[in-house]
């Protein structure tokens, strides 16, 4: 499947790489406030979900442009451009990523970058690679030494209070901190050690199955806000080389008040082992 995943992915940057700079505004639609949706994602998610159904056709699918299908309890979890609006003023941070999930575990990832030629990979239990290199968390132990990447919630008005509180804590915590505007790149800049930690809110399942793997593969630490490993039911993530993790989960579960939602819940059970910011 990993194979599959990284061939469509590869295709998929291929393609977006040959109308970078290109688009027609009528080839932008809105499809909400600060959320845009391109020719592009739809052509992308298209090209993706036809390589993995030729391959695998009983298997699911659930993807950003509306792509959906059940399946046989295989569940390939689809972001055909993270980072639309970065396409879309050309500013060269966006991927694909590819996540896959099985009896509600993440058993294999891919992130790939088509600018850089960077294709982020991971397998339960096989480690975390970097166009087929190795690659590890940092082994900073300290938060006021990490350097910490964030997502600005541009959708989550209500929550943004919130969302400053947790800013300026950590800003004031940390080295400093980055908003590159690809979640899915964030998450894999923790797994290669260019980051040292990463929380966002109000994510979807196709944000972040894929970087969260790469990230627990390459000896990261992934959970909600609160310390739980149901970020892919709620959407709210917090990332980290898994030595800061303590110190960045003691502000956020502080800061941010805890919704009850299941954004999976018409696909996959995502796995819960009850677990808090307690643990190092």
């Amino acid at each position: 499947m990993l194979t599959t995943a990284c061939r469509a992915a590869k295709l998929a940057g291929k393609l977006l790489m040959a109308s970078y700079g290109k688009l027609k505004n009528s080839q932008i639609s809105t499809k909400s406030k600060n959320d845009f949706v391109t020719e592009l994602d739809r052509k992308s998610e298209a090209l993706i979900i036809s390589i993995i159904k030729k391959r695998f056709p009983s298997h699911g699918i659930l993807a950003e442009e509306g792509s959906s299908d059940k399946g046989d309890g295989t569940l390939w979890i689809i972001d055909p451009l993270d980072g639309t609006s970065n396409y879309i003023h050309q500013f060269p941070m966006f991927s694909v990523s590819i996540g896959i999930l099985q009896k509600g575990r993440l058993e294999a990832g891919v992130v790939y970058d088509p600018v850089h030629d960077e294709m982020f990979t991971a397998q339960r239990g096989k480690g975390a690679f970097l166009n087929k290199k190795r690659v590890h968390t940092t082994r900073v132990k300290h938060l006021a030494d990490g350097l910490v990447t964030t997502g600005i919630p541009f959708r989550a008005r209500d929550r943004f209070d919130e969302y400053l509180a947790s800013f300026e804590k950590i800003s004031l915590g940390s080295v400093g901190l980055r908003r590159a505007g690809s979640a899915a790149l964030d998450l894999v800049y923790v797994a290669c050690g260019r980051f040292d930690g990463f929380w966002e809110i109000n994510l979807s399942p196709w944000d972040i199955a894929a970087g969260a793997l790469i990230i627990e593969e390459a000896g990261g630490r992934v959970t909600d806000m609160w310390g739980n490993p149901d970020y892919l039911k709620s959407g709210d993530i917090l990332a980290s080389n898994g030595l800061i993790h303590k110190e960045l989960c003691a502000i956020t579960s502080k800061t941010f008040t805890k919704l009850h939602r299941n954004k999976l819940s018409s696909f996959a059970e995502a796995s819960e082992d009850e677990q808090d910011c307690s643990r190092p």
